[in-house]
Order: structure tokens, then sequence, then C-alpha cells
């Protein structure tokens, strides 16, 4: 199986057509996958619009943050629900391509343990464009792990990869260096730059939710200490429990 793990901030308008592009690219490779959305306190409606995704569509899933606990947690709450053997990542504002997930995948099939997405031609603002230079120099010079993209949030990722990370505060940012650190084999593959939203991917705080058991029922969202989920699909029982 294929797991999709998608943080969502304020992406109220995105996540069904996101959907409809994972399904597109994803379905002609014939190949169960399911997609978990991961709403990291939106404020708008995004998770009412997750959850009306959820109820018309059989392999959503959505887990809940509490608040805006940032980006590294949303991508390990993500990860603890994932069920593939592959997992892959990408933001919910439609910057990054679902149709480049075949070329990843296969990529990733070559032998590789993580391939990242390259956008080579950003269409970000140029002081955006500059400054993610910058890190990825710096970053690559420290660390000895030559990437261009270093912190892009399409990735495809072997599931042993994704629940070894330990992640928080802006280490998500790092992850192809934690993974060379691991032993694991890593890749980047150049890939389209999409044309985005207005929303913003779920990024912007630095702090980790405490962990805590929840569980799940069929149509209904139940609280845990640190994050809510919603139901999923199969119906079952599902735990919200952070890895320790």
């Amino acid at each position: 199986m294929i797991s999709v793990v998608v943080p969502v901030h304020d992406e109220e308008r995105t996540v069904a057509l996101l959907y409809d592009e994972l399904a597109s690219a994803l379905d002609p490779l014939g190949q169960e996958w399911e997609a978990v959305f991961v709403d990291d306190g939106s404020r708008d409606g995004s998770f009412a619009a997750l959850t009306r995704l959820h109820a018309q569509a059989s392999n959503v899933r959505v887990v809940r943050l509490r608040r805006n606990f940032g980006k590294a947690a949303a991508l390990v709450a993500g990860f603890d629900q994932a069920r593939g053997d592959t997992i892959v990542t990408m933001d919910a504002d439609l910057q990054d391509d679902p149709a480049e997930l075949p070329r990843l995948l296969a990529k990733l099939e070559e032998g590789f343990d993580l391939v990242s997405g390259w956008k080579t031609r950003r269409q970000d603002p140029w002081s955006r464009r500059v400054l993610s230079r910058i890190f990825n120099a710096v970053t690559s010079w420290m660390s000895g792990v030559r990437m261009h993209d270093m912190n892009s949030g399409l990735k495809a990722y072997r599931a042993e990869v994704a629940h070894g990370l330990r992640l928080y505060g802006e280490l998500h940012r790092f992850i192809p260096v934690l993974a060379h650190h691991r032993g694991y084999r890593i890749a980047e593959l150049p890939v389209n730059h999409g044309t985005g939203s207005s929303g913003t991917c779920a990024a912007s705080s630095t702090s980790s939710p405490s962990r805590s058991s929840g569980a799940t029922g069929s149509g209904r969202s139940i609280s845990s200490a640190g994050w809510d989920c919603c139901s999923v699909s199969s119906g079952r029982r599902s735990s919200c429990t952070s890895r320790s």
C-alpha cells in the first residue's frame, strides 16, 4: 500500500482538488493507496472539507490536531497513522504536483530509501528563492549531503525510514540529512512546481503536541490529549498514539 501523508493548515479550497489529482496519478498504478490528511489547527473550514471528503472516499483518513503544532508534529501524526509500506509526503497547497508521484515511486524502486523532489523551476518570489539557495548550500556544506532542495515537501519514503524519524521543531527541514546519517540511501529527482494556493502549509509552529492515546469510531471525532482523529474508512478503532 502507498500512504500519502498531507499536512493541512487553512487549505479548505484545495483538499478536494488535491485528492482528485492524487487519484488521477495513483489509480493507474494499480496499487492500493490511502490519503492521510493531518489538519494542523486550521482556522478555516479545512476540517469540515476533510470530513466531507472522508465520507465520500473510502481511502481517506483524517487526523485533527487540537491547535497548530507545526509541520514536524503534523508529519509525525501522519506517519503514525500511515499503513503503507511506502509513504509519500506532500503539502496541501497544490505547490507539490501529484502527477510527479509515479516518477518518485519508480526512483524509490531503483534501490533508494528516500527520494526527494527538487523543484528546478520554482514559482516563488525571488527573495524566497534566494533564501532557499542559501539554506540548501549551507546545509549541504555542513552535513555533506549534496542536495538542491533539502526542504522539499514532496518526498517518497520506505516506511521504515519515515517511522524511524524523530521529528520536532524545525527538523522536518533536514529529513534527508537525518535519513542519510541513519545509513539510508537518498536521491533527488527534478519535479514540477505546482501553481499553489493562497493558503499556508502547516509549518508555522515549532512546538510538538503532547502524546496520549485516542480512538475513533465511525462518523465521529474523538479527542486525545495531543490531537483528535476523524473516523477511519474501515470503521475499525484506530489509535492516535505517537511513537515514543
